[in-house]
Order: C-alpha cells, then sequence, then structure tokens
C-alpha cells in the first residue's frame, strides 16, 4: 500500500500557480482577434480564477452563468453517453455502422462505431449542404432546418478517403452518425440521453440540446455576432442549428463545463476501462500527416509542458473550450464571441493555453 501511494504522488505533477495578470491579459485583447465578449474560468486544486470582458449583448456585461453556444464541445458529450451504453452492453465499438444503417452506401461497410468516434473513420465529404462560406451566405441560412436522415443523406456513395482505423480525420459526420446510433440504440432523443445521465445527476442546470424547432438561447445569454459586408454587425444568436446535431448544436456555461469534465475525469460518469479510452490516441497519422490527437471524445495538446485533455467548439459568433489535467490539479472552461470565422480565432484560444499553464 504504501508502494502505490509514493508512486501515486510521484505521478502528480505540481503546477505552477496561477498568475492572474496573465489570465486577464488572454482575455483582455478584444481586437486580436475581433471578439465582443470573453471569458475565462480556472478551477482545480492548483488554483480558480474566473474573469470576463466586453458585452454578452449591447449595454451589459458578461455575467458568469450567461449561456453561450459550446459548438464542437457537444462531442465529448456524446462520447460520454456513447461509452456509457458500452458498459451497459446495449452498444459495442466494434459494430459497423451499417448494421444500424444499412441505407448507407456500401463503400463505407468496414466503418465500425469506435471509429467514428475517434475520427479514424474515412467516410467520404458530404455532398449537397449549402454553401455557408461568407458571412452573408451563413445569415442566409441561418434558419434552415434540418432531420438527421436528411444529413445521413448526404454521404456519397464514393470510396472512403482513407482505409478506416489507418488515418485520422476530424470530422463532424461521425459525431452526427454516432448520434444516431445513440438515439436508436435507446429508442430517445440525444437530449434526453444527456439530461438523464449527464446534465440531471451533476446539476448542470444551464447545459442542454435544443429542440430541431429551437433557434434561440435560452434565458440569460452571451450573443454573438458575425461581420457582414454592407451589414455591419449582425447578432446571429438566433440560430436554427440542426445541421450540427450531436456534433455541435449544444449550449452551456464556463461553470457547467468544468464541472461536467470535472466529473467525467473523476471517474463518475464513464466506467474506468472505457475512460481510459478518452485518453488513448490512436497509433495513426491524420491525413496531412501530423501526428494524431484526438481520442474518442477528446483531444489533447501541451502547452509550456503541461499535457491537457478536453474539447474546442466553434460556432457562428462563438468559441469555445474545456480542457483539463487528467489529475485534475487545473480545469480551464473559456468563451468568446468572434465577429470572423477564421484562423485569427486561433490567437485568443492560444493566449489562453499559454497563460493557464505559464510557470
Amino acid at each position: 500500500m504504501k508502494s502505490l501511494l509514493i508512486a501515486a504522488l510521484v505521478a502528480v505533477t505540481p503546477l505552477p500557480p496561477l498568475q492572474p495578470e496573465l489570465l486577464h491579459a488572454a482575455i483582455a485583447d478584444l481586437e486580436h482577434p475581433v471578439v465582443t465578449s470573453a471569458q475565462l474560468r480556472v478551477s482545480g486544486e492548483a488554483g480558480r480564477w474566473y474573469g470576463a470582458e466586453g458585452v454578452a449583448e449591447q449595454g451589459r456585461p458578461v455575467r458568469p452563468d450567461d449561456r453561450f453556444r459550446i459548438g464542437s464541445v457537444t462531442k465529448v458529450f456524446v462520447a460520454t453517453v456513447a461509452l456509457q451504453l458500452v458498459a451497459e452492453r446495449r452498444l459495442s465499438l466494434d459494430t459497423k455502422v451499417r448494421h444500424y444503417f444499412p441505407d448507407l452506401p456500401e463503400s463505407i461497410d468496414a466503418v465500425t462505431v469506435g471509429q467514428l468516434l475517434n475520427h479514424t473513420s474515412g467516410i467520404p465529404n458530404e455532398v449537397g449542404y449549402p454553401d455557408l462560406s461568407t458571412p452573408d451566405k451563413v445569415v442566409a441560412h441561418r434558419y434552415d432546418q434540418w432531420t438527421p436522415e436528411q444529413l445521413r443523406a448526404l454521404v456519397p456513395p464514393t470510396e472512403p478517403k482513407f482505409t478506416p482505423g489507418t488515418k485520422q480525420e476530424y470530422r463532424g459526420i461521425n459525431y452526427l452518425l454516432a448520434t444516431m446510433i445513440i438515439e436508436k440504440v435507446t429508442g430517445c432523443d440525444l437530449a434526453q440521453e444527456v439530461e438523464k445521465r449527464i446534465t440531471r445527476p451533476l446539476g448542470l442546470t444551464k447545459t442542454y440540446l435544443p429542440g430541431r424547432n429551437e433557434t434561440k438561447i435560452r434565458g440569460a445569454h452571451v450573443h454573438g455576432y458575425l461581420n457582414v459586408p454592407g451589414q455591419g454587425l449582425v447578432d446571429v444568436s438566433d440560430y436554427n442549428s440542426s445541421r450540427a446535431h450531436g456534433e455541435g448544436d449544444m449550449v452551456s456555461t464556463t461553470g457547467d463545463l468544468t464541472r461536467f469534465i470535472a466529473a467525467l475525469f473523476d471517474g463518475r460518469l464513464v466506467r474506468k476501462d472505457l475512460l481510459e479510452k478518452m485518453f488513448t490516441v490512436p497509433k495513426v497519422s491524420m491525413v496531412d500527416g501530423r501526428p494524431a490527437a484526438y481520442a474518442t471524445g477528446l483531444q489533447t495538446f501541451t502547452v509550456n509542458g503541461v499535457e491537457v485533455w478536453g474539447k474546442t467548439g466553434e460556432w457562428y459568433g462563438f468559441n469555445a473550450g474545456v480542457f483539463s489535467t487528467r489529475d485534475g490539479q487545473r480545469r480551464i472552461g473559456y468563451s468568446f464571441t468572434p465577429t470572423v470565422r477564421d484562423a485569427t480565432q486561433q490567437e485568443m484560444t492560444l493566449r489562453i493555453a499559454n497563460a493557464v499553464t505559464s510557470a
């Protein structure tokens, strides 16, 4: 017992103390990138801090409990539910996707549920999405409503982009299909399963999946804007997110996100052996040659020698993320509202990552 305790103590690497001036500086620059608001929450045994800049809407500052769209952070919730179903023996990661949906193209017959969840499916690019390449086109299509079946039908009958399981490519279609499988196995909408299994037990009262017809964010929330040529800033908070069913449509807060990842990493949501899959990156390369960075539901990166696991997320007018060290010493939840959807968003993300890990 004593040797195990020593090993555990050795395994925990002390983190540098928080530096409030760096944390504040990370979100205080609202010009690089241009954002209307930013907030950051740090929790865990190695220190706590919360700060916000900008406005949630005209004339009102951001409040800690303001909701926002979390984009692809949704995928962590989907992976959690999927692994719970595996623990209940209602789902297998080795089952072929076409077992559930035989109407999918035969060309992807080899793709398994597990390959959807860790982005190694190789499923070809969907055909039939509207053009959302410019802000005005995004605004024009903001109220388009999609059914999961319509989205599934966009998978073309062409060969996979690579042999399933041999490479990694981050794709939203993977989690749309995983979500549809969850709904088929349980007979319930993903929203019901997330509420029953995650948000209600953990008391995450600000977190939810919108209904298919729902466009407005419930309650007090941060507003997101897009800079549309000829129109200026357009409030795009009101949006039908059905196109991102199960892969980018959830709403939450920084407090709920950090509480969620604490419970997840503590083993309160997923059985220990299955939880390890969320920390196991496939030993393959990304399609662009970089090392794989995504496990089942989570992604990982190391900054200033500190390894964290979690997920980033984007939506039109919104950017969010939640990360934690595996031992839970430091948890990070953030949100900011960029007015341009391009690579400049990474400037604030990188500032935040550096600030929460700097010695």
